[in-house]
Order: structure tokens, then C-alpha cells, then sequence
């Protein structure tokens, strides 16, 4: 049996603006949103199988010290896309600045922080991945 990541978890400041940008560079549709932890609200932003889930606590998280209350408190987030040079371009029209580019087998990628401080790999393979 094989496993694969349905979803992660990230405390944001913004989640409509998080939740928008994410639609808007990768594609992805809201699944869900609703009530969630200490108040706090929640928006499930990806594909069908899987999906990012972003959360803010009620009150906002910025002044918060300990997770899951606390924005950016991981190493980043690889999203694949068929197309890097467009998505880059798409990524930068945005606003966000993308750097550490690396090509090597089996795919080139860059990375970019969000306004929250998280980062994100954004990689295109050479070849399919299983």
C-alpha cells in the first residue's frame, strides 16, 4: 500500500487573500470553508484530491506565539506545474519574488515566500512521477 498527502495545514493572516492568490497561480478551487479551532475560521484550497488547508484564529495570528496559532512555522510547500516559465511569470506579476532557481534531474524549480512568510517550491519534472 501506498500513501500520499491529502492536505497540510497553515496558519495564515489573510485567508481570502491567501485563498485567492492560491486559485488564481495554481489553479486550485476552494473545497470548503467553516468554523474551526479556538474560534478561529478555516478555507480548504486545492484539487479534488488534495488540498492546503489555511487557518486563521479568531482575532488574527500575528501576535500569536505556538502553533497552530503562529504563521509560517514550516519549511515549505512543493507545488508541481506543467509549465514553470509561465508560472514564474505568473507568480511575479503578483508581486511575490522568486529565486533559488535549480535544474536538476528530475525537474527545474524556484521558491518564492508568500506574504505570510511561508515558501513554496514550485518544480516542473522532466518526466511523470508516480
Amino acid at each position: 500500500m501506498t500513501a500520499h498527502l491529502e492536505h497540510a495545514d497553515l496558519t495564515v493572516c489573510d485567508l481570502k487573500a491567501t485563498a485567492a492568490w492560491m486559485e488564481n497561480l495554481f489553479g486550485w478551487h476552494v473545497r470548503w470553508q467553516g468554523a474551526a479551532l479556538a474560534g478561529g475560521y478555516t478555507v480548504h484550497v486545492g484539487t479534488a484530491q488534495q488540498y492546503l488547508a489555511i487557518y486563521a484564529p479568531e482575532g488574527g495570528s500575528k501576535a500569536a506565539a505556538e502553533p497552530p496559532f503562529r504563521t509560517g512555522s514550516l519549511n515549505h510547500i512543493g507545488v508541481v506545474v506543467d509549465d514553470l516559465d509561465a508560472s514564474e511569470k505568473a507568480i511575479n506579476a503578483h508581486g511575490f519574488e522568486t529565486g533559488n532557481h535549480q535544474d536538476y534531474e528530475p525537474g527545474r524549480r524556484f521558491y518564492f515566500h508568500d506574504d505570510d512568510g511561508i515558501e513554496y517550491e514550485v518544480v516542473q519534472y522532466d518526466r511523470p512521477r508516480a
